[in-house]
């Protein structure tokens, strides 16, 4: 089992003691702990940890949760590499979910569940964020689409090691997505992608406004640059699936994005409607903002990594007559 982590020893900890409550055997697993340039105690606390089950500590200079992952799986022994991120609590029997899987369907990327906490107040942006999610595990369990590289989000999957080596593993250049981009070279390679419902964590993110806002932003750029550099069709479903967003989202974005003017005026109305409508308790108006707001921002970020703003819209309007 493979833990970047970066600055939060707290939640570290929590991590960690749910593991001593795992179902599958104790000898058979050990976890890889990289801690990623922390300054908070994080690699003298790991230095004094004694546990039921093996931990082996490992530090790099700051790099990002890619280049983590990649030293982690680099020293692992095991031939299956669980990935969980340092904010998740995983469900006791969450380990053994993941390798009955792998036994199962053998040549499988296994993804699982983050699921949202019910003994806390999140705020309006974390709860949009568990909606989503929520959203596309109903929707690969009711077998409505399958899981795709799109869904490799690495708090919580695993996959066979020698298949990661094969992949080459995380680019570490992506400081966003780098899990989904490594996703597409593994189907590129014939991996095949599994929901397990049964693998289950729960998420407990500590993201602030600002810190979400610059999420879907880096998301643009980046699917520019999956597509650009890499070759993966991430932008080519990004202008196909912008057709399916709400009416009042699309025109909002085809009139503000790439306009420094109407852009500010957008984002900054809307951050001021989520943050209201969050303090007085109109979810559904916090939850509508947020989307609009995200729109707004990954195409922005789309525009501003292409560098012309006509192309962007042209595209999007060739692949809607193309799909």
């Amino acid at each position: 089992m493979v833990v970047p982590t970066f600055q939060r020893r707290e939640s570290l900890q929590r991590l960690l003691d749910a593991l001593a409550a795992q179902t599958y055997p104790h000898a058979d697993f050990e976890v890889l702990v990289v801690d990623d340039g922390s300054t908070d105690g994080t690699r003298e606390w790991l230095a004094t940890l004694r546990t039921t089950y093996r931990v082996r500590p490992l530090a790099q200079a700051h790099g990002g949760p890619g280049k983590a992952r990649n030293l982690g799986v680099a020293e692992a022994a095991g031939s299956i590499v669980v990935f969980f991120d340092d904010d998740v609590i995983p469900a006791p029997d969450a380990i053994a979910q993941h390798v009955d899987a792998h036994r199962e369907k053998p040549d499988t990327v296994v993804i699982g569940p983050m699921l949202p906490p019910d003994d806390s107040r999140r705020p309006a942006w974390i709860r949009w964020e568990e909606a989503r999610l929520l959203e596309q595990y109903r929707a690969m369990t009711a077998g409505e689409y399958e899981c795709t590289p799109r869904q490799f989000f690495t708090a919580n999957a695993s996959i066979e090691r020698q298949r990661f080596r094969d992949a080459g593993g995380f680019d570490a250049a992506f400081a966003r997505a780098e899990d989904v981009e490594l996703g597409y070279r593994l189907r590129d390679l014939g991996a095949h992608f599994a929901f397990e419902p049964r693998a289950r964590v729960t998420h407990h993110p500590r993201r602030t406004f600002a810190s979400w806002q610059r999420t879907p932003y880096q998301y643009g750029r980046v699917d520019v640059a999956m597509e650009r550099d890499k070759g993966h069709q991430a932008l080519i479903l990004a202008y196909i699936e912008f057709h399916q967003r709400h009416p009042f989202n699309r025109a909002l974005a085809m009139l503000c994005v790439g306009r420094r003017v109407p852009f500010a005026l957008a984002t900054g109305a809307l951050r001021a409607t989520v943050v209201v409508a969050d303090a007085v308790g109109a979810a559904r108006v916090a939850q509508r903002g947020l989307s609009a707001l995200f729109n707004l921002l990954y195409w922005q970020g789309v525009t501003e990594e292409l560098g012309d703003r006509e192309a962007v819209w042209r595209s999007v309007e060739a692949w809607a007559r193309a799909a």
